[in-house]
């Protein structure tokens, strides 16, 4: 199966990276946009969403007010990720979301709606 790159990105109303970042970057807010459950030990990540679908990461890399980026533990491709990276747009004083992951050619149109409905209740619960 072919396998693609999916990159949104979003221009957020949000001039504080502080909130940003908080809202990327912990578990509990993560749960209030992303998934319904995530529990975080050391550098293993769960995602649950409602109560039969889980899926496992680690943690790969994150750089405060940046990025963080994870690994798939039941993608065999190891080169792949997942990541949310925050960019300052100077034009804007904004921030900009920017989602990154890989996928089956296939899934590609139903996860980028998929992460388009995501991002938009990140803005409806934070107010971006």
């Amino acid at each position: 199966m072919n396998r693609v790159k999916i990159h949104r990105e979003y221009l957020l109303n949000v001039n504080s990276k502080n909130i940003l970042w908080g809202a990327i970057s912990s578990p509990a807010a993560l749960e209030t946009w992303f998934a319904d459950r995530v529990e975080m030990d050391g550098r293993q990540v769960s995602f649950c969403w409602s109560k039969t679908e889980r899926r496992d990461a680690e943690l790969v890399s994150s750089r405060a007010f940046s990025h963080i980026r994870f690994r798939w533990l039941d993608e065999a491709y190891d080169k792949e990720y997942f990541e949310l990276r925050m960019v300052y747009n100077e034009l804007t004083n904004d921030y900009m979301l920017e989602v990154t992951d890989f996928v089956d050619a296939d899934e590609a149109e139903d996860t980028a709606e998929l992460i388009d409905s995501q991002v938009e209740k990140l803005r409806r619960v934070y107010g971006f």
